[in-house]
């Protein structure tokens, strides 16, 4: 697959290598968060792998191929992240890691469709050089990286001496996610500057930059990255889509696609995934950024973290919302 249109991000993409934490996610649906010290009956319960997994699910998903290279344990936790991974089509790249699970986040969802986590971390936050190194990556990898990785003792160091080893042919993504103000400044710095593309929700371009407008955001987190660098930053907006913005001009509004939300969790992965996937089938930036706006939009019209679309269903889904106006 390659990513050659213009306005894309010019570069071969054949595999997603995700460097991330696949977690299991258990859900409960309620029907809003209870006062501290009380309790609340959840209508709805379910446990499903999630973090990391989301992403590549997504991209997965648009037919794209998906190596998973982070850390997983060997409980009961992980044998369900690695069945919900196979069943996926993702490859697993680690060994299991002994006397460890794999962590949990416990994601609350309201009626409103907002969700709250609390996480619980397990081998995925164990991950070392020594497991990196023996994870090369292929010409036409497009690497991804979070927040989430970074924000773990061991994970840190291993994830930036790897990235440090990469050359200028790999495509570097990465989600700076909701951990962002837990990430040392120098570690959160200098993946920023390797990272081709940054893509992060309006609250988390406020905190990286103290703007509180999200095209204001978006611009400045453009400004500051290496000059003559392929790629750019998304600002996802929610329902509103998203902002792309490169380092020669305004950012431009990609609209979103209005849809009566029952869940939004995951729908930042998705979107993400989303947007991967069409950049390496050749879509330019717009163009991706509005397949990964569907995407996401289709998204939060199920319940449950792991709810991206195949190809088929998003084409469908922009069928429908080009005859409907």
């Amino acid at each position: 697959m390659t990513a050659t249109a213009p306005g894309s991000s010019r570069r071969s993409i054949d595999r997603l290598l995700h460097l991330g934490n696949v977690v299991i996610d258990l859900v409960l649906t309620v029907p809003a968060l209870p006062d501290r010290g009380t309790d609340v009956l959840a209508a709805a319960s379910r446990a499903t792998p999630g973090g990391g997994y989301n992403v590549m699910a997504a991209a997965a998903r648009q037919g794209l191929p998906v190596a998973y290279a982070g850390a997983h344990g060997s409980g009961p936790f992980a044998a369900l992240a690695r069945s919900g991974l196979a069943q996926a089509g993702i490859d697993v790249l680690q060994p299991p890691k002994a006397d460890l699970d794999t962590g949990v986040v416990v994601a609350i969802v309201d009626d409103e469709g907002e969700r709250t986590f609390v996480t619980a971390p397990g081998a995925e936050a164990r991950l070392t050089a020594d497991d990196l190194g023996a994870v090369p990556a292929r010409p036409g990898d497009a690497i991804y990286l979070s927040g989430y990785g970074l924000a773990y003792d061991s994970n840190r160091p291993a994830l930036l001496g790897w990235l440090a080893q990469l050359n200028g042919s790999n495509l570097v993504i990465f989600d700076p996610g909701p951990l962002l103000d837990q990430i040392p400044g120098p570690a959160l710095a200098s993946v920023m500057r390797r990272a081709d593309w940054l893509t992060c929700n309006a609250r988390e371009a406020a905190i990286l930059t103290g703007e509180a407008d999200p095209a204001a955001a978006a611009l400045a987190l453009a400004g500051r990255r290496p000059d003559a660098r392929a790629g750019g930053v998304i600002v996802r907006a929610g329902p509103d889509g998203c902002l792309l913005a490169h380092d020669d001009g305004d950012p431009v509004h990609v609209p979103g696609f209005p849809v009566a939300a029952a869940d939004t969790s995951g729908a930042g992965d998705t979107h993400t995934g989303t947007f991967i996937a069409a950049l390496a089938r050749g879509a330019t930036d717009i163009e991706a950024a509005r397949l990964a706006n569907a995407a996401a939009a289709w998204s939060v019209t199920r319940r449950g973290p792991a709810t991206a679309p195949t190809a088929r269903e998003l084409a469908r889904f922009l069928a429908r919302s080009a005859a409907t106006g």
